[in-house]
């Protein structure tokens, strides 16, 4: 079963956001070895480690694109792939700035994506595999709502209508 591919662009904010983040988290360890005390702790041992294995846990979860293979949506991730079963998709719409307004309840707000659990007044409580807001497709099923990112929304939305017939 062939499957069609969307890369996930990253917006101009991601990209400052991630590089802003990226250089505290690498910036920190080296400050505080430059001013390391006579006798390690394990403190200061983890305030060297954490903010470096921060970034790397950052980027495994990072979104690389998105596949659509049958009725069923891949999110695809630097080690692995979410695999998202279209079968109950009640509707999918581009929607360009669906996610404006929204709070983060849970989840990454822009180290490498805005990924986990989000809710604005338009979508109610949603699922977020977003790099660049402005190409939002809104993915509803029965009992939750789904954003993705994909680099051309329209075509997504039509790749995602033919694999999943209306019901």
């Amino acid at each position: 079963m062939q499957s069609i591919r969307f890369t996930a662009p990253w917006s101009r904010q991601l990209k400052w956001l991630t590089a802003l983040v990226a250089i505290l988290l690498l910036g920190l360890p080296l400050m505080l070895l430059n001013r390391a005390p006579q006798t390690g702790s394990v403190l200061f041992a983890i305030s060297i480690w954490l903010p470096p294995a921060i970034l790397l846990l950052g980027a495994l979860f990072a979104i690389r694109g998105y596949a659509i293979q049958g009725q069923t949506l891949q999110v695809l991730r630097p080690a692995w792939t979410t695999r998202i079963d279209l079968g109950d998709l009640q509707s999918a719409e581009a929607k360009a700035e669906a996610m404006r307004g929204s709070i983060r309840i849970f989840g990454n707000g822009g180290l490498f994506g805005f990924i986990g659990l989000f809710r604005n007044d338009t979508l109610g409580r949603y699922r977020a595999f977003a790099t660049d807001s402005a190409n939002c497709v809104v993915l509803r099923f029965p009992a939750r709502t789904i954003v993705v990112t994909p680099d051309r929304p329209e075509q997504f939305v039509a790749a995602i209508r033919q694999a999943v017939p209306p019901r």
